[in-house]
């Protein structure tokens, strides 16, 4: 598994994603508004706010937090009008990084953005200096413990899914990004829910970092998750799976 697979799913294991439910809706909710916006209010005919609104779903947001976000996004009631900025970066050991935002204050975010960066070993880079080095693909890890092989696979493949690889304690399904959904819908049909389910910026290949490095990466990752403006953070290190567990104790 890659180290940003191993990322998220031992952060799902160990809660770390219920104890920043906050800061999940407030993704969320900022996403559900700017696909409102672009594409209408409408998850039936919108399919970017279908996506979102079935993660807003996943992490039990209330029914009334979605409706008003997308208010919102169409402008049926008050509120703040978000930029999406791309950034692209480098981390410790040269790794790439692309981080994906929603902001009301360019300068701002961008400033701090470099802060977090020169205070872990990275620094920003010029457009299409990352890029690149990564394709868009959905991607759904899901817990072998929730689901055996032969089933899912024959359900996810049914679906559209490319792909289905064994990455040790997790299943990994590759789809089309404009066949993330239905994959996704069929998964949910088997009371399944992916530790992490996106269209992501996968890396065509992966750095490995250990030691120093390794613990550099990991402080950069869970200041970048952090911040408020920053809603996905893609990125190709690989780090052992002790050493990520270890951070997170």
């Amino acid at each position: 598994m890659s180290g940003h697979s191993k990322w998220h799913s031992i952060k799902h294991k160990k809660g770390a994603a219920d104890a920043k439910r906050g800061r999940i809706f407030t993704r969320i909710i900022k996403e559900m508004a700017v696909a409102a916006r672009a594409g209408g209010g409408d998850p039936d005919a919108n399919p970017r706010l279908r996506t979102i609104v079935a993660e807003a779903k996943a992490v039990n947001m209330p029914a009334e937090n979605i409706k008003r976000a997308i208010r919102r996004g169409t402008g049926e009631e008050p509120g703040v009008s978000y930029e999406e900025v791309t950034y692209e970066c480098y981390g410790p050991g040269g790794t790439a990084i692309i981080l994906e935002t929603l902001t009301d204050n360019k300068n701002r975010t961008v400033g701090e953005i470099r802060h977090i960066l020169d205070k872990h070993a990275g620094k920003l880079g010029e457009r299409n200096s990352v890029a690149r080095l990564f394709h868009k693909r959905g991607q759904l890890i899901i817990e072998k413990s929730k689901a055996d092989e032969d089933t899912l696979m024959a359900v996810a493949l049914d679906a559209g899914a490319d792909d289905l690889v064994d990455d040790g304690d997790s299943w990994d399904i590759a789809t089309r990004p404009e066949g993330f959904e239905a994959v996704r819908e069929a998964i949910r049909k088997l009371n399944i829910e992916p530790v992490t389910a996106a269209v992501a910026m996968v890396p065509d290949t992966y750095v490995k970092l250990t030691g120093k490095e390794a613990q550099s990466m990991i402080k950069l990752m869970d200041a970048l998750e952090d911040h408020d403006d920053i809603q996905h953070v893609w990125a190709n290190f690989d780090i052992e799976e002790k050493d990520i567990e270890a951070s997170l104790a």
